[in-house]
């Protein structure tokens, strides 16, 4: 999507729930809010700013580097709303029966593939090639084995690296290799490799060769007793994530500088490159369920226990 249409539907979204938020009347609970360093965080920055500035903070916000802290922190009840990959939410759903719900999309496609090779345009062009990439047993992984099944490729070996950091270190002592990689690694492996450069997005690819769904990154997911309980507060978080989502497409460097501060990228050139790439969004209702469901059953169809061996129920999506 042009990034003119995405601030677009973001507007329309901010002042329909604003509209709705004029009625919103909060309790006094702190809204403990568990996030993953990374796209997902850069999405929530500017709320995180705003939140840290007032004498007294509605939110407290916990960072993390590893999706499975997050999930114990849901399991165990010290959080009440999380931003998790969108596979995760699917498997948290299936082991607690229920007790977690999606209440918006936070993130599209941020896995690119990189090179050095300009005629490398699609995920047709890697056959008979090797891809160093990270992410084995989670998206990375299960989005190439997808994107290359639909375009035919089988001879194509996906060489699974532990970081980001080795990807990067790996593509500097050989730049002819073929990396894929999640924003902002993406543009921080560009600035460290001479002539590495995005051949394609597997977002763009996924929607190539897919009508009913989109490459899903990241979910925003809360607690269902917490919604029960506190559906002020869901309601106004929604709100405020959109407009910390439009700052995060808008005023790009100041936002940039934030996820320096936070220690999400090393230098606000690099932050500044990579979060219009990282197509950082906060889509609710119907596009939601569409878009996530249409996601998960294409992983449910290649792995079951990808998404932890079942398709979520109605109740999985939040209808607000």
């Amino acid at each position: 999507m042009k990034k003119s249409g995405l601030l677009s539907i973001l507007a329309a979204s901010v002042l329909a729930l604003s509209v709705l938020g004029g009625c919103v009347k909060k309790d006094d609970v702190t809204v403990r809010v568990g996030s993953l360093s990374g796209p997902t965080t850069i999405g929530i920055i500017n709320l995180m700013n705003d939140n840290s500035a007032k004498e007294d903070p509605g939110y407290e916000f916990t960072m993390s580097t590893q999706p499975d802290e997050i999930a114990a922190a849901l399991n165990s009840g010290s959080l009440d709303i999380a931003l998790i990959p969108a596979n995760l939410a699917s498997i948290l759903y299936n082991r607690t029966e229920g007790a977690i719900a999606v209440i918006d999309i936070n993130t599209y496609g941020v896995l690119y593939c990189l090179s050095t090779d300009p005629s490398i345009t699609s995920v047709a062009d890697l056959s008979g090639k090797t891809v160093i990439t990270t992410g084995q047993g989670a998206t990375p992984e299960y989005a190439m084995n997808y994107l290359l099944e639909q375009n035919g490729v089988t001879d194509c070996t996906l060489d699974f690296k532990t970081e980001g950091a080795e990807v990067i270190a790996s593509l500097q002592e050989n730049p002819d290799q073929i990396a894929v990689l999640p924003q902002p690694a993406a543009t921080a492996a560009m600035m460290q490799v001479e002539g590495l450069q995005i051949n394609f997005s597997l977002d763009e690819e996924w929607t190539n060769v897919t009508s009913d769904s989109r490459l899903v990154t990241g979910v925003t997911v809360a607690r269902r007793e917490f919604i029960d309980q506190h559906p002020d507060e869901v309601s106004e978080f929604l709100i405020e994530h959109h407009n910390s989502v439009i700052a995060a497409n808008t005023d790009i460097e100041g936002t940039a500088q934030l996820v320096v501060d936070q220690g999400i990228v090393g230098a606000v050139p690099v932050a500044v490159t990579a979060i219009p790439l990282c197509n950082i969004v906060c889509v609710t209702g119907d596009p939601l369920r569409s878009d996530l469901e249409g996601y998960l059953q294409t992983l449910y169809d290649a792995n079951p226990e990808a998404i932890g061996g079942a398709m979520p129920g109605d109740d999985f999506y939040y209808a607000g």
